[in-house]
């Protein structure tokens, strides 16, 4: 296996949830060793649904994946490694907190 240089978190959301996913990564991004990505109000990469990524070390997994557990308020949550492998990475090398989506794969790219 790859080696994982990081992990991404998408949080999804719609337009009755956007103020429940922005108060989520906002806080994420206070208390939190993570970096915040845009708010997106639209479908992007393979992601089914509007979201919002947060992006973490290896080291910060134990810490923050418990704590986006805990406090995701209903919403789904999608991790997913980063090996540089994006459709395993967004396949095999995944979890999902919440109801999990269907991803199109078509838009990601195999590590030859």
């Amino acid at each position: 296996m790859s080696e994982i240089t990081g992990f991404h978190a998408h949080v999804y959301f719609d337009a009755d949830s956007l103020e429940r996913a922005e108060t989520l990564c906002r806080r994420a991004a206070r208390e939190l060793p993570v970096r915040m990505g845009r708010v997106h109000r639209k479908p992007v990469g393979p992601h089914p649904r509007w979201s919002c990524r947060l992006a973490l070390a290896p080291e910060h997994f134990g810490q923050v994946v418990p704590w986006l557990l805990t406090h995701r308020d209903g919403l789904t949550v999608f991790v997913h490694a980063e090996t540089g492998d994006d459709l395993l990475d967004h396949t095999e090398h995944a979890m999902w907190m919440g109801s999990p989506e269907r991803l199109d794969l078509s838009r990601l790219r195999q590590k030859a």
